[in-house]
């Protein structure tokens, strides 16, 4: 990852020279790509070069020139100079050979002039890098002074970097200029080809480079003065031979405005960041559940009090569904259950943002398919679960049914009994039954349990009869039945025709004189950023197409991405334009009404689709203009901008004192930036964000089929320990969801006790004593 103000930035590179006592004169390239090289070198020499001395031996790093560079690199050179001569070598390759025991590497060195203020370096003279062969790693143990010369290097890249952003981080709040500058210092590191350093460190058991992201400066000073204690000839102990950390950091921790950017101190700064956000944590975990929830929620009011129970901590609402009315009613539900249960719960609500969705269809017909499952020659294996109940009456465990019927009549469940036998006619004019099988207690009254050994259609209006002695019977009508959901089916070839006003195919969605498909979407930020051979897909990737037309109206899709058996796309379902340049900026209309809803109502509020700081700066304009400085922001990372530009969304964010976090909304931004580049693309995410002490948010198809189906994929198991390292994992809906909470709260208090689990494992190979 570049530098966040790369824009800014050319590729030149400021050479400074520091005189060794033992092994002459190194050069290193300190930092890469100002455009303004000599105003930048100058302030690097009045801050930072010029007051540097090694070892109090008068050995000052100075300016010395700007060399071009094609790539920003770190490198170091020396000099032939009398060290050489002192031990009878010629050259610094016959030192190696001559002094094994000390040195390590085969070192391709370029000879340059005697190092003055005018020297100066092309790229013929940056191929002569410090390089060291695969062959030689194992030949030599580490050269100590070699390795700490290229690790000062480093330290002195990584603070001219954070003085050449100093503007940035002087925006940034008091709360989080710790956090940004850290941020800075991760990216320098990262800017340079400093593998070889990496590997040298680790494989001496020194430090590992690729773990402290959240606490850059303070390792390599620890590195720093870890080999100056392991060089064979150290000096005075009665002076510091590595004064730059003091100069930068400990004379600035002598005033007011002092900052300690020690490891423990980032660590904890970290931990009050993610706490800012979601709250304190209340176990040994130490890890969140966040859960999204819907219209289910309210239909079943036992669902939100088992999530909680279950160890969600966190309840989402996508204001991209529903309405004020059903957020209110499901917030309510949610903070009563939090405080009957004595838990926390706060409650995340995302912005629908610019997303671009499938329009409605038509409504279905209010039909319920009863449907037992059976073997393969057709037999009977589990006949269906229904609940019967008065209306409202949710069942006790929603997830051990698989249909819910509500029957209303003034006498009829008071005529049931187990083992009674319900006849009716489905909706198709056959005769079918249910037979009683328990009676059970629900929140609100009670209801029975009834099997239903053959596939039937029931729906609203549909009479349940009770045969009694002397042909006497009772009746209860069914109603309530939801509406079936209606979609199309698409297939690899067909053709799907688009149109903007729904009002135009509302009666005859799916037909078309051409032949093609008809969906609806009227959103006209579509119509106007696509064009012909442009990629699109639907329903988070599930469905994919090249735009074959476009018209003011309409756009003509041909499918070139299905199931073998056709895929179906019905309402309210995602649509992407990942190659197409989408013209809108900030928050819609429907996104300001919500924000006041948000404002009164909820913890966070999820910022949808931002692609850039522009966004985030409109963003911040709304909340300071309604003074909510105390309401989290969640950035959801769904697109490549957004991804290409997010240090510097992390920097802007942090010049307000609002609490923020990161979701990887990994359904959008898979299809956005490609399937082959997910893995990469989070992984690099979670690094930034560590690296900023930005808590992060594991989301999309987490434990789906569990969620789903009730019972989980190994691949799912797996997915959950890599989304351990996020401070918060969030689950989807599902009939199974309650469950799947369960499971992911197992699966973390396993972890969080699997090093205790170790030495109980591994008491019977070592004595008791």
């Amino acid at each position: 990852m570049k530098l966040p103000s790369v824009s800014e930035f050319s590729a030149q590179s400021i050479v400074c020279k520091a005189s060794y006592q033992n092994h002459g004169t190194l050069h290193y390239s300190v930092l890469a790509y100002p455009k303004s090289s000599r105003e930048y070198c100058n302030s690097i020499s009045n801050s930072i070069v010029n007051s540097v001395t090694f070892g109090g031996h008068g050995n000052k790093l100075q300016c010395l020139s700007k060399a071009n560079l094609k790539y920003p690199i770190l490198f170091a050179k020396l000099q032939e100079s009398d060290a050489f001569e002192s031990k009878g070598c010629k050259s610094y390759e016959d030192m190696l050979d001559a002094d094994t025991e000390k040195s390590r590497g085969n070192f391709d060195i370029k000879k340059s002039s005697e190092g003055s203020s005018d020297s100066h370096f092309n790229e013929d003279e940056v191929s002569g890098v410090l390089s060291m062969s695969d062959e030689k790693l194992l030949e030599y143990p580490l050269n100590y002074e070699v390795c700490l010369g290229k690790l000062r290097a480093v330290y002195l890249h990584v603070l001219a970097a954070e003085q050449w952003n100093a503007s940035r981080l002087n925006k940034c709040h008091r709360s989080y200029l710790e956090s940004a500058t850290n941020l800075i210092h991760y990216l320098a590191l990262n800017s340079l080809d400093v593998d070889e350093l990496k590997q040298d460190l680790y494989s001496s058991g020194l430090v590992d480079l690729e773990r402290t992201n959240s606490h850059v400066l303070g390792s390599i000073t620890a590195a720093i003065k870890l080999l100056e204690n392991l060089q064979p000839n150290s000096y005075d102990k009665n002076h510091k031979t590595w004064p730059l950390d003091v100069i930068h950091h400990d004379n600035v921790q002598e005033s007011e405005n002092s900052v300690d950017f020690g490891i423990s101190a980032m660590r904890k700064k970290a931990s009050m960041n993610k706490a800012a956000l979601f709250g304190p944590a209340q176990d040994e975990k130490n890890i969140n559940i966040m859960v999204t929830v819907g219209r289910e929620a309210i239909n079943n009011e036992t669902l939100l009090g088992d999530l909680i129970k279950s160890g969600a901590n966190v309840i989402r609402i996508n204001c991209a569904h529903d309405d004020p009315t059903i957020w209110s009613e499901i917030i309510r539900l949610a903070k009563h259950c939090s405080q009957m249960l004595e838990k926390p719960c706060r409650v995340l609500m995302d912005l629908a943002g610019p997303k671009l969705r499938t329009g409605p269809m038509n409504s279905g017909p209010q039909v319920m398919k009863l449907s037992p499952k059976k073997d393969a020659k057709g037999d009977v294996m589990f006949p269906a679960q229904v609940w019967l109940s008065c209306p409202g009456c949710a069942p006790p465990t929603p997830s051990a049914v698989d249909a819910t019927l509500f029957v209303e009549s003034g006498r009829f469940f008071n005529e049931i009994g187990i083992g009674n036998v319900l006849e009716f006619v489905d909706c198709r004019g056959r005769r079918r039954s249910l037979k009683v099988s328990k009676r059970l207690s629900a929140s609100s009254g009670y209801g029975f349990i009834a099997e239903c050994s053959r596939t039937a259609y029931v729906g609203s209006g549909t009479k349940l009869c009770i045969q009694k002695k002397k042909g006497k019977s009772s009746r209860g009508e069914v109603v309530n039945v939801p509406a079936a959901d209606q979609f199309i089916r698409v297939r690899v070839g067909d053709l799907l025709t688009i149109i903007r006003e729904p009002s135009l195919i509302f009666d005859e969605i799916g037909v078309s004189t051409c032949g093609a498909a008809k969906i609806t979407c009227n959103s006209g930020r579509l119509f106007d950023s696509v064009k012909p051979g442009d990629p699109i897909a639907f329903d988070d990737g599930r469905i994919w197409g090249v735009v074959q037309g476009t018209s003011i109206n309409e756009i003509v899709v041909s499918i070139t991405r299905a199931s073998p058996k056709g895929s179906k796309l019905g309402s309210e379902k995602s649509i992407n334009i990942p190659k197409s340049e989408i013209h809108f900026e900030g928050l819609t209309s429907k996104d300001l009404v919500d924000l006041e809803f948000i404002a009164a109502n909820a913890d966070m509020v999820g910022i949808s689709f931002i692609r850039d700081v522009h966004d985030m700066e409109i963003v911040q304009q709304q909340l300071k203009k309604r003074k909510l400085a105390e309401l989290g922001i969640v950035l959801k990372i769904e697109t490549q901008s957004a991804f290409d530009r997010l240090p510097l969304l992390l920097l802007q964010a942090m010049q307000f004192p609002n609490p923020f976090g990161v979701m990887i909304a990994r359904g959008d931004l898979a299809v956005e930036c490609g399937w082959d580049q997910m893995a990469s693309i989070q992984e690099e995410i979670l690094s930034i964000c560590n690296a900023a002490h930005v808590p992060v948010i594991w989301a999309t198809q987490v434990l789906e089929s569990l969620t789903k189906t009730g019972i989980p994929t190994r691949a799912e198991i797996t997915d959950v320990a890599s989304g351990m390292r996020a401070s918060c994992i969030m689950l989807n809906k599902g009939k199974y969801v309650a469950e799947a909470v369960s499971t992911l709260n197992t699966i973390l208090g396993n972890c969080s006790t699997s090093k205790k689990n170790m030495k109980t494992l591994m008491k019977p190979l070592f004595p008791a004593s």
